[in-house]
């Protein structure tokens, strides 16, 4: 089998399944409990708590553990807007977010707040002289992604960043669950406020993720209940996805500038061989992208039908992102590119993880030419 589908979840490392189960079968204590049991429990989540904040470069009191980026994202972007709707209702955001923040914009429109949305160039980058110029007296929240789950574009963070410096009452998310461990993103020095991770996009556990809230920062809880995670995320911790959490995200981050490398490499392989396919084009821009992912249409041939055929030859690739793959619409981000809506119809999606190799990307790009051929004589019988 050959896996390219590493941006919808990633295979868990042995190591951080290993974590889990040890911590599940040995350690199951409530960690809100008073006896020794639940002290032991506590203590793990702590030391996960621990090492997931020094391998991020922040402190450990700024990690609150939740179910993943959606549910982060959630948090950040309402929890902030309903804390601070006295001082203003108006947030930014870009065209081409993730639906975890898209919808939850949606939401908040419903409930009376304002929402810019900015528009991108054809590499999927946002402006910032755009963001500054849609800046009110009354804007309290920006949300832009890291990088682009769909293209693999990475936006101007730091410079966004140092735009806010001038403006301290705005609160600035950023979504980073697609770049984390691929993309150096540092919290601390491009003024982010709330950041965004999923475990299961570096080889830990669906089901468990965090967010970065920057110390200071004040937001409203979601959920009701026994105020774990320091009130802002009640329900019982999840001790064992927190440990295999911090385990997979320290695993990813030893593979580091070599993992990434090998990465460009790969990705540089495959666009070389895509390139020399007729009626295929690539969507991922060169400068400012992920090294992981690589979207390309297939002129006249629908994205399902396509990934379909690559599975009967035991090779796993994807269209849009996962939460929108069975919609069956054109892409969303491509769209906003400018790309023709029959083009964004057959968007396929190619992303990588660290444990792929040249040999396998060789295979993919033979596998892909023959049924691009095998596909098109079929279109036009």
């Amino acid at each position: 089998m050959i896996y390219f589908d590493n941006s919808a979840t990633t295979k868990p490392y042995k190591e951080v399944l290993d974590s889990f189960i040890t911590v599940s079968s040995k350690f199951f204590g409530n960690p809100s409990s008073l006896h020794s049991f639940g002290g032991q429990a506590e203590k793990l989540l702590t030391q996960a708590r621990e090492q997931t904040a020094k391998l991020l470069g922040v402190k450990m009191s700024e990690i609150y553990f939740t179910s993943g980026g959606t549910e982060s994202n959630n948090l950040a972007i309402k929890g902030a807007a309903l804390r601070n709707r006295n001082k203003g209702k108006h947030l930014i955001t870009s065209s081409i977010e993730h639906p975890s923040v898209a919808k939850a914009m949606e939401q908040l429109e419903q409930e009376g707040f304002e929402i810019t949305y900015i528009s991108v160039d054809d590499t999927g980058r946002v402006s910032v002289d755009e963001i500054e110029r849609a800046i009110r007296k009354d804007t309290i929240l920006i949300s832009i992604m890291h990088v682009n789950n769909e293209i693999g574009t990475i936006q101007p963070i730091e410079e966004i960043g140092q735009l806010l410096i001038a403006y301290p009452d705005i609160l600035f998310h950023v979504d980073a669950v697609q770049g984390i461990g691929k993309v150096p993103l540092s919290f601390k020095n491009n003024r982010i406020d709330l950041c965004s991770i999923s475990s299961h996009k570096f080889h830990g556990l669906k089901g468990t993720g965090a967010l970065y809230i920057r110390e200071g920062v004040k937001i409203d809880p979601l959920f009701s209940g026994g105020n774990q995670e320091r009130t802002l995320r009640s329900g019982t911790e999840n001790v064992a996805g927190a440990v295999a959490m911090a385990k997979a995200l320290r695993l990813t981050m030893e593979n580091g500038k070599e993992g990434i490398e090998q990465l460009r490499k790969i990705q540089t392989l495959l666009r070389d061989g895509l390139n020399k396919i007729e009626g295929l084009k690539i969507h991922t821009p060169i400068q400012y992208s992920a090294p992981h992912i690589l979207n390309f249409s297939l002129k006249g041939i629908k994205s399902e039908v396509f990934i379909h055929a690559l599975e009967q030859e035991d090779i796993f690739v994807s269209t849009t992102s996962a939460c929108s793959s069975k919609k069956k619409s054109p892409s969303k981000t491509l769209l906003a590119l400018g790309v023709a809506e029959e083009l964004a119809e057959s968007a396929i999606r190619i992303s990588l993880s660290f444990e792929n190799t040249e040999e396998e990307a060789r295979t993919v790009i033979q596998v892909i030419e023959k049924t691009v051929n095998q596909l098109g004589k079929v279109m036009k019988r």
